[in-house]
């Protein structure tokens, strides 16, 4: 077996690019007119993967906390923008709610895995706690976007319905609990479509990586497990965060519904 993936260079990458030109040429052809954008996205990719490559191996080499702590921060705020930028709407607060969620659920989930399952020492070794950490955000962002999404959807659409049962008597949490936890379901369907489908269907990124890198199928069978298990429970705790702070910011102590906090998030 193979010590390590084979090496890619400048003109294996401009030969790879070639796949992009399909999907372009299908937009062409079909009239879709998104050519442009894919050539953006891919550009983006590029630049950014090159980026991040680039700070990874400056942050391998110092091999320094307060780096890794750096790193975290930066990734949660890029993470929390994106998952309230995701959602149709937003209300003010949202980008702070988020940040808070994501931040504790990449320390709570990333914290157990490295510490407890793993035993990762230092703690703070980038290895293994940027990779998984990226693999949390970018899961729980997702499961984030849709929970919020929903629920802001649903309580400006069923305003009527809520603001009545809580005219007849009914609390705050007792007139929006399926709305909440509908949102917290709608948030949890992309994670749980990916673990029934693993392994059969799609092998997940990081089992993936662990093969082409020459790792032994079994160990990387076993870490995958680890990060499906726990991208689980950081989805799922993302989602049920969010809908409790939307819970919060929507409806006051008197149990009104503050519809007018609701506003049209801003696209990129």
């Amino acid at each position: 077996m193979a010590s390590g993936a084979l090496p890619l260079g400048p003109l294996e990458l401009a030969i790879a690019s070639a796949l992009v030109f399909v999907a372009g040429l299908v937009s062409v052809l079909l009239g879709l007119h998104i050519e442009r954008r894919l050539a953006i996205a891919a550009a983006r990719t590029v630049v950014q993967l090159l980026l991040v490559g680039y700070v990874l191996v400056w942050v391998f080499r110092a091999d320094t906390p307060w780096l890794v702590l750096a790193a975290l921060g930066l990734m949660t705020v890029a993470a929390a923008r994106a998952a309230v930028r995701r959602s149709g709407r937003s209300y003010r607060g949202a980008y702070l709610d988020a940040f808070i969620t994501l931040l504790a659920v990449g320390v709570i989930t990333t914290g157990a895995v490295t510490q407890v399952v793993i035993g990762v020492d230092p703690w703070y070794q980038p290895q293994y706690v940027i990779p998984l950490l990226g693999m949390v955000f970018g899961n729980s962002l997702t499961g984030i976007s849709l929970s919020l999404d929903h629920l802001l959807e649903t309580l400006d659409e069923r305003r009527e319905q809520i603001e009545m049962a809580l005219a007849l008597g009914a609390t705050s949490w007792e007139a929006a609990r399926a709305p909440l936890r509908e949102a917290v379901r709608r948030g949890m369907i992309p994670i749980i479509n990916a673990m029934t489908v693993a392994g059969i269907v799609s092998l997940p990124g990081m089992m993936t990586g662990q093969i082409l890198a020459g790792s032994d199928p079994m160990r990387a069978v076993a870490y995958q497990i680890v990060v499906m298990f726990m991208l689980a429970a950081a989805t799922a705790l993302g989602c049920m965060m969010t809908t409790l702070w939307v819970h919060r910011r929507l409806f006051s102590e008197r149990h009104q519904l503050l519809i007018e906090r609701i506003e049209r998030a801003k696209k990129a």
